[in-house]
């Protein structure tokens, strides 16, 4: 799926989406930092870019596939990013929320998920689920 360029950014933002996401996901610019690289795979996960996810994915932890369109599709409804720090030069923490939506009932991704840089790229490692109901929706791992 593609976002419209001049619409908002997915991931909160408030900038347009060319402005923000989307150049990293068309392969432009890379994102400078955890949060951004955060920011950036939720909003891939909205516009549904699996290229993207995967090759963001640290590789001791990708997948071989995400189903992005997997039924029940989740239906994005925002981000806020609570936390974002730095725990070595080239590693970083950001905890999350996302809100989304599966067959009418509404849903929280509560994760506190782990970066690292690897020539010179920030990539996602993995995450942890701090409360209950954080499991990841549909395609999410």
């Amino acid at each position: 799926m593609k976002h419209a360029l001049a619409s908002p950014c997915p991931c909160g933002s408030q900038l347009a989406y060319v402005a923000c996401c989307g150049p990293y996901h068309e392969g432009v610019a890379a994102p400078g930092s955890a949060a951004a690289l955060m920011r950036s795979r939720y909003s891939a996960y909205v516009v549904g870019i699996e290229a993207y996810l995967l090759a963001t994915w640290h590789v001791s932890t990708r997948p071989a596939q995400i189903d992005v369109d997997a039924a029940p599709a989740p239906k994005w409804l925002g981000l806020e990013v609570r936390r974002h720090v730095a725990t070595a030069p080239d590693s970083a923490t950001v905890e999350f929320v996302a809100r989304y939506r599966v067959a009418g009932r509404a849903h929280r991704l509560h994760e506190i998920s782990r970066f690292v840089r690897e020539a010179g790229r920030w990539v996602y490692v993995d995450g942890e689920f701090p409360v209950a109901g954080g499991d990841p929706p549909a395609g999410r791992r």
